[in-house]
C-alpha cells in the first residue's frame, strides 16, 4: 500500500515561517505526500517550491471556523487559486446546516466548487462532525455531492475540546464510517466524493484505521512518522 499518497502534509499553525513551509514541501517531496496543505498566506511559496512535482497543493478557505461571509469565501479562493492552489479545502457554514437553510448553503459552497473546477482544481467540504449529529453529517453529504464537491471532510482540527458533541474534536471512526457511505450523496449516479479524515491522525495505526472505514485522504502534520511506522497493520492487509 502506497501510504504516503494518501497523506496531506499539514502545516496550518498560525505562527508557521517561511522556514516551516520550505521544510514541509522538502519533506513532501522526499516522501511523495499527496499534497501539501497550507495556511492561504504560503499558497504562492508552495507551488513554486513544488512545481512540476506530483505533490498537490492544498489551502484552506473559511478557515476555521466557517462563519465568514460566502462572498469572502469566495474571494478568498479565487486568490488561493490563481497563486496556485490545486485543493480547497472549506469550513462549511455549520450555522446553515444546523438550520436547515439550504440555500445559504448552496451560496456557501457551489460557488467554490465552480471557482475550482474552472481552474483544474478540487474541493473539499470540512463538516466538522464533532459538532453534528449523524443526520446532519448525512444530509451535509448530501448536499456537498449535490452541489459538486470533490471530498468531504470530517475536522478543521482546531475545534475546541468544550465544544464537541462527545469529547472527539477531531476525526473518528463512526464519522468516516457515516461519510463513506454518504458519499455518493441521495443518488446512484456520478462519482463519489472523497473522504478525508483529519484531525488527531497522528500514528500509522490510527490513519490504517481511517482508511479501513472509507477514507480516501488523511490530513494530518505527523505524516513522516506515520509513513515510518511499521506496526499497526490493519486487518485487510494494509
Amino acid at each position: 500500500m502506497n501510504l504516503e499518497r494518501y497523506i496531506d502534509h499539514t502545516n496550518l499553525a498560525p505562527n508557521a515561517s517561511e522556514c516551516d513551509i520550505r521544510l514541509l514541501c522538502a519533506e513532501a517531496l522526499e516522501h511523495n505526500f499527496a499534497a501539501v496543505c497550507v495556511s492561504p498566506l504560503w499558497v504562492k511559496l508552495a507551488a513554486d517550491l513544488l512545481r512540476g512535482s506530483q505533490v498537490k497543493v492544498c489551502t484552506v478557505i473559511g478557515f476555521p471556523t466557517g462563519a465568514h461571509a460566502a462572498g469572502t469565501k469566495l474571494a478568498e479562493a479565487q486568490l488561493a487559486l490563481a497563486n496556485g492552489a490545486q485543493e480547497l479545502d472549506t469550513v462549511i457554514n455549520v450555522a446553515a446546516l444546523q438550520a436547515g437553510d439550504i440555500d445559504s448553503l448552496q451560496e456557501d459552497i457551489a460557488p467554490l466548487a465552480d471557482a475550482a473546477h474552472a481552474e483544474g482544481a478540487i474541493l473539499k467540504v470540512i463538516l466538522e462532525t464533532a459538532l453534528l449529529s449523524d443526520k446532519e453529517i448525512i444530509r451535509a453529504c448530501e448536499l456537498c455531492w449535490e452541489f459538486g464537491t470533490d471530498f468531504i471532510k470530517t475536522s478543521t482540527g482546531m475545534l475546541p475540546a468544550g465544544l464537541a458533541k462527545d469529547g472527539i474534536t477531531g476525526a473518528s471512526i463512526h464519522a468516516v464510517t457515516l461519510m463513506s457511505q454518504y458519499a455518493r450523496g441521495s443518488s446512484n449516479t456520478g462519482d463519489p466524493m472523497g473522504v478525508k479524515a483529519s484531525g488527531g491522525v497522528r500514528d500509522r495505526k490510527t490513519a490504517l484505521a481511517m482508511i479501513d472505514a472509507g477514507a480516501t485522504r488523511i490530513g494530518t502534520s505527523s505524516g513522516i512518522a506515520i509513513v515510518a511506522d511499521n506496526s499497526g497493520e490493519s486487518a485487510t492487509g494494509y
